[in-house]
């Protein structure tokens, strides 16, 4: 008799706990919006496809079939997406936010077909100014031109005699200058080259008007600093730009402390539509200060301080990435290194005791065998902790260090378009052989490591869906390389009789391209990873912020090879 009792308590627990579930269940949840007849590809580790998202705020509340999600919700606003394709918000993972709105509002260079074409657009822009005042530009690229020289600083002088001019190159790491610049900031014949940089010369020793690297700091010190309205300006042109192209996160590779003054009042004031992870520009005051506060995380729920960004190396084009061996093209060159090792290790240590991430570029493949020798020495020394650090670029690799990567769990952050980009002339610069490791992107993912993708904006432009599109073909925007023709005409090989076939069939050594999941992930989660924001972006799922872009067609419905004319 006494079990009686009991069995009823119990029977009567279970009955409330299951009406309890059942209440949860269909209980409606408030939503600001829902948004119905869509193909969404949540991108989520499942590769899960819904047709219906609800949001309320900024976060997503639910994601899946509309049956289940009007069941789930009771939302204000219902919208018909007339069975569109969704896609979650493209991350960037690697730009420079600022430089691309100074870019808007300076003489563009890009496309210009010869030195003479581009000093012709200085000499319109000398035209609406006055005298004396300084000329910035960008975009400019020797390689483009018939010469493949760099251009000299006699047709800048015919162009622009009176105002001191400051070019710099497509990749920021080379500057073409007139003489009234070089008279502004003193370089003569006698001036040293600075350490990690070099200024080019004429057989007389005159400064040539080319500035590669740290040598362009002697001009840029002396020239005049944008206003805070002119910064906010080009603010403004960035993140409308972005956001255009569906960019709604990118990682800022080099802030100071005035720009993150900007970003936060801007911010205050509602005025910034992105979310942006950056990184402090070097050690200095910058670093000082955020090592002396911590990080900056999640401000306004749009702005993340919370590591440096570091230089190994220059560039490929200008020659300056660190090669272990000289380039096939420029003999005895084996490029530049920014900084002595023992000062890199003791940042990099600094910053990875204290729980900071390091970002670090490196381009050549001695410049990413230094930077993995940095990280190794700098991991060995803290027992825990994830810090997840990257290797900025990582363009040309040794095959022994494609492994080291994951060994140490070291991210290769890349950008898809610098391949289809460099592709025409990386070969002559590295050789048959080291050309095999160049934008190793399937030699680095059979290694098990993510490639968080970017474009390194404004050194290329900003569209995702043309990173995209490189990264699964190895093609460029005009289709090439498609035979064996283009390959004869537009390419400088290092072995010119070398047969090509086999290496350009499937886009410029086609075997190390990306499925179209892994592309899109390295616009978006693989980026959110990178950034360890993996929690709240880069997949649509509940309880995410709700960033999403919404396409006329779906990418995943197509030729991988009409991906970038088809979506958009």
């Amino acid at each position: 008799m006494v079990k009686t009792p009991v069995r009823l308590f119990v029977a009567f627990v279970v009955s409330l706990i299951g009406w309890t579930i059942y209440y949860v269940m269909t209980m409606s949840e408030p939503a600001d919006i829902l948004f119905i007849n869509a193909r969404i590809h949540t991108m989520d580790a499942q590769m899960s496809v819904a047709d219906a998202i609800a949001v309320r705020g900024e976060r997503i509340v639910a994601v899946g079939s509309r049956s289940r999600v009007e069941a789930r919700v009771d939302a204000d606003t219902l919208i018909d997406l007339g069975g569109r394709t969704v896609l979650p918000g493209f991350i960037d993972a690697h730009g420079h936010l600022l430089s691309l709105g100074l870019a808007r509002m300076t003489v563009d260079l890009i496309g210009a077909s010869s030195e003479e074409a581009a000093a012709e657009r200085v000499r319109a822009r000398v035209s609406a100014v006055s005298e004396g005042q300084w000329i910035r530009g960008r975009g400019w690229d020797q390689n483009d031109w018939p010469s493949k020289r760099f251009p000299a600083r006699s047709v800048l002088d015919r162009a622009a005699p009176l105002n001191p001019v400051y070019l710099a190159r497509v990749d920021g790491h080379a500057a073409w200058v007139n003489g009234e610049a070089l008279k502004a900031a003193g370089i003569t014949r006698t001036t040293q080259d600075p350490p990690g940089g070099k200024i080019l010369r004429r057989e007389n020793g005159e400064p040539s008007g080319i500035l590669v690297d740290a040598a362009m700091e002697l001009v840029q010190r002396v020239m005049p600093q944008p206003s805070d309205e002119e910064m906010r300006q080009a603010l403004r042109l960035a993140t409308s730009e972005l956001t255009s192209l569906g960019v709604t996160g990118m990682h800022d590779m080099g802030v100071d402390l005035r720009t993150i003054a900007l970003y936060k009042d801007l911010i205050d004031k509602g005025d910034f539509p992105l979310r942006v992870y950056a990184l402090v520009d070097g050690p200095g005051e910058t670093w000082d200060s955020i090592r002396a506060s911590g990080p900056i995380l999640d401000y306004g729920d749009r702005l993340t301080v919370r590591g440096i960004k570091l230089y190994a190396d220059g560039a490929l084009g200008s020659r300056g990435a660190a090669m272990i061996e000289p380039y096939d093209d420029d003999p005895g060159n084996r490029g530049l290194t920014m900084a002595d090792e023992a000062t890199l290790q003791a940042i990099v240590d600094d910053a990875v005791d204290r729980g900071f991430q390091v970002c670090t570029h490196a381009i050549g493949d001695r410049g990413n065998s230094l930077t993995l020798d940095l990280y190794a020495r700098a991991l060995a020394n803290v027992a825990n902790g994830d810090r997840r650090l990257r290797v900025e670029h990582a363009q040309i690799l040794h095959p022994s260090d494609i492994p080291r990567f994951a060994e140490l769990g070291v991210i290769p952050s890349m950008q898809p378009t610098h391949c289809t980009s460099d592709m025409y002339w990386a070969e002559a610069r590295v050789g048959p052989g080291r050309v095999n490791g160049a934008y190793a992107w399937r030699s680095l993912l059979h290694t098990g490591v993510i490639i968080p993708c970017g474009s390194d904006f404004p050194v290329e432009h900003p569209d995702p869906i043309a990173g995209i599109a490189a990264a699964v073909t190895r093609r460029d925007a005009r289709g090439v390389p498609a035979s064996q023709q283009d390959i004869n005409d537009q390419f400088q090989l290092a072995d010119a009789s070398r047969p090509a076939p086999e290496r350009y069939s499937e886009g410029w050594y086609g075997g190390q391209r990306m499925t179209l999941v892994e592309a899109i992930r390295g616009f978006s989660a693989w980026g959110a990873y990178a950034a360890f924001e993996e929690g709240k972006k880069g997949t649509l799922e509940p309880g995410k912020l709700a960033d999403f872009i919404v396409l006329g067609e779906d990418p995943f419905r197509m030729p991988v090879g009409e991906v970038s004319t088809r979506v958009r």
